[in-house]
């Protein structure tokens, strides 16, 4: 399809205070936690719209703002004859509205002026904390083949995990008649799923029926787009899309990749751990979609006398007679000699310290940025420029979830290292 005849303009929701995702949003917003140990959250979607041509997006959030411009502005330049621009609208006081963003769909109402001057047909709605590579020319192709005022993307998911999930009804023609949120009686989750003749076109069927899932992702006819937010709801996946059923023209697309929602600590941990497999279910090595992030300029990582079995690691790492085992290691992670580490995801330093820096803080008593010597740790996230000194044991077995000294917490059963955290020699949980 001609992008040209059928103009796009993109939206990525920054989410709210991301509560779900602390501590890692303690000190960033969702779309600026580091994903993969290069690259951060939201580079995700902005990659998979410009893999499709899409150029035009706008960045809504409201919490924390400051590493996210940063990161937008380091990476995402266009030249002046090329129409593109990456956008963030944090929001803001106005004489109409003096309160933070009250849902997805109300931070799309607020900007409405913003999208206006450029033009465009539809609205491509995304989300800024989820993990998936798609085409969205495929997406935008259907909406407008069958005519529709909105196309939710749905994943299928066998009818036993559909529990916390927003589930649609949909017909043969992939036409939507029901939105049912976290279904939970047996009865109404049978009636929720595929009709036998789209279940017969998914590339990958099994023996136990699929239902369809929304992901959070829409296209929008920009006059259905403002029609319907010209209401008090708030919400599009709770209030928007259902209020639509019978109103409009309203279509499901069938996404059968791999899809992660990261808006959780286990979610976020399991879906980087999932990234060391040999063959992971999200490969970041595709050369006809790559994923796009900031060029750091740091020089490559260095090894020294290690051992390591399925672990991804960013640039400018400094690692020296370590065990790693299934690890995520972020740019200019540092780690002592005699270190063992199985399942952890370090997010990194911002900075290399001196050898200056380093012995000033020896003296003092306080570890360098990094993990020293002789450490154990395993089922953790260690977040930026944390600070863990020698001979520190950590997990999280046999503790329950809660805040622990030093900025330790344990979140759903996963030990996290707070950014800037300071672990001393000997601490053992």
């Amino acid at each position: 399809m001609d992008e040209q005849q059928h103009p796009v303009l993109t939206v990525i929701l920054g989410g709210g205070r991301g509560t779900r995702l602390f501590p890692l949003t303690q000190y960033r917003c969702k779309p600026a936690v580091p994903l993969a140990g290069t690259y951060r959250l939201v580079d995700i979607p902005i990659s998979n719209c410009l893999n499709a041509g899409y150029n035009r997006i706008f960045v809504l959030t409201q919490f924390l703002t400051a590493s996210l411009h940063r990161h937008i502005h380091a990476s995402f330049q266009f030249d002046p004859f090329s129409g593109g621009f990456v956008e963030i609208l944090a929001a803001e006081q106005t004489d109409h509205s003096t309160d933070w963003y009250q849902g997805t769909a109300d931070a799309v109402r607020r900007n409405l002026q913003h999208f206006v001057p450029h033009e465009h047909d539809l609205v491509l709605i995304l989300s800024g904390d989820q993990l998936y590579r798609m085409d969205f020319r495929h997406l935008v192709a259907q909406h407008v083949a069958t005519g529709a005022d909105v196309t939710v993307s749905a994943t299928p998911v066998p009818v036993s995990r559909v529990a916390g999930l927003g589930v649609l009804r949909v017909a043969a023609d992939r036409s939507i008649s029901a939105f049912v949120e976290k279904p939970t009686d047996p009865a109404v989750i049978k009636g929720l799923t595929m009709p036998p003749a789209l279940e017969a076109t998914l590339a990958q069927p099994s023996a136990e029926p699929h239902c369809l899932a929304s992901m959070g992702i829409y296209v929008f006819n920009q006059a259905v787009l403002h029609a319907a937010l010209d209401t008090p709801m708030t919400d599009f996946g709770q209030e928007i899309i259902p209020s639509l059923l019978g109103r409009v023209r309203l279509f499901a697309y069938v996404f059968e990749g791999y899809w992660a929602d990261l808006g959780t600590v286990r979610a976020f941990f399991e879906a980087n751990l999932a990234l060391t497999q040999p063959y992971p279910p999200f490969s970041l090595f595709d050369p006809h979609a790559p994923i796009y992030t900031h060029a750091r300029y740091l020089p490559p990582s260095h090894f020294t006398h290690c051992t390591l079995d399925q672990v991804v690691c960013g640039e400018g790492c400094l690692v020296t007679d370590a065990h790693l085992i299934r690890c995520v290691l972020g740019s200019r992670s540092r780690i002592g000699a005699d270190v063992v580490l199985e399942e952890v995801v370090m997010l990194g330093a911002s900075v290399y310290q001196t050898a200056a820096e380093i012995a000033a803080d020896l003296a003092q008593g306080r570890p360098p940025m990094g993990i020293g010597r002789q450490c154990r740790l395993r089922r953790a996230i260690i977040d930026r420029d944390a600070r863990i000194g020698d001979g520190v044991v950590l997990a999280p077995e046999g503790h329950p979830d809660g805040d622990y000294p030093y900025g330790l917490m344990i979140r759903e059963g996963i030990l996290c290292v707070g950014r800037g955290a300071c672990i001393p020699s000997g601490f053992t949980l």
